[in-house]
């Protein structure tokens, strides 16, 4: 089965060269995990990154089954950040794979799953499974309202999220800027 691969492109241009290499590289993937229904690249230029070696950015999505796998990459070139992306949605997949695949939903005991992993896997999934918090930031939020907060953001920076204190609702929300130029709204509940 060929995998079906949609490009898109922000504030660049899309020629032969980049889409060869796009198929190239992201029709490997389809070796390690076969049941992708959509592989969706979006490749872009941000000029207003706050590091110029961040301003090229491929992210990669692949929708399948029951799962969304994700990854994104920035670096001075696109063909860098593309294959970075590639190597990232690689682990992703292995990852992905190993605790779909090799779950004790048949009811075998975390024993036998254990002895199935050889040291030199369990090492590396243990270095990949443990994410490292690298910045932790504190912040007061004052009260506003969602208009208060979209114009708190723009006069901010902040292209992708803000987080605020919601005075209407009592509550932190998180305000997003969607791909379409318009904003969502993220108003959490504690279940």
């Amino acid at each position: 089965m060929s995998m079906n691969i949609e490009i898109f492109t922000r504030n660049l241009d899309l020629n032969d060269r980049i889409k060869e290499y796009v198929h190239k590289k992201v029709s490997k993937l389809e070796r390690l995990i076969n049941e992708v229904e959509e592989t969706r690249v979006d490749l872009a230029y941000v000029k207003s990154a706050r590091n110029a070696a961040d301003r090229q950015v491929a992210q990669i999505t692949l929708r399948g089954p029951g799962f969304i796998l994700r990854v994104e990459e920035r670096s001075d070139d696109l063909f860098a950040a593309i294959d970075e992306a590639i190597d990232k949605m690689q682990r992703q997949i292995s990852r992905y794979k190993g605790k779909h695949y090799r779950g004790r939903g048949d009811g075998t005991p975390a024993s036998a799953v254990a002895a199935v992993v050889s040291p030199a896997e369990a090492q590396e999934t243990e270095e990949e499974e443990m994410p490292i918090i690298a910045r932790r930031k504190t912040f007061t939020l004052a009260p506003m309202d969602e208009m208060e907060a979209i114009e708190q953001m723009k006069l901010l920076g902040h292209e992708n999220f803000f987080v605020f204190y919601n005075a209407n609702t009592n509550a932190i929300n998180v305000l997003y800027r969607r791909r379409d130029g318009t904003y969502g709204l993220i108003e959490p509940k504690i279940g």
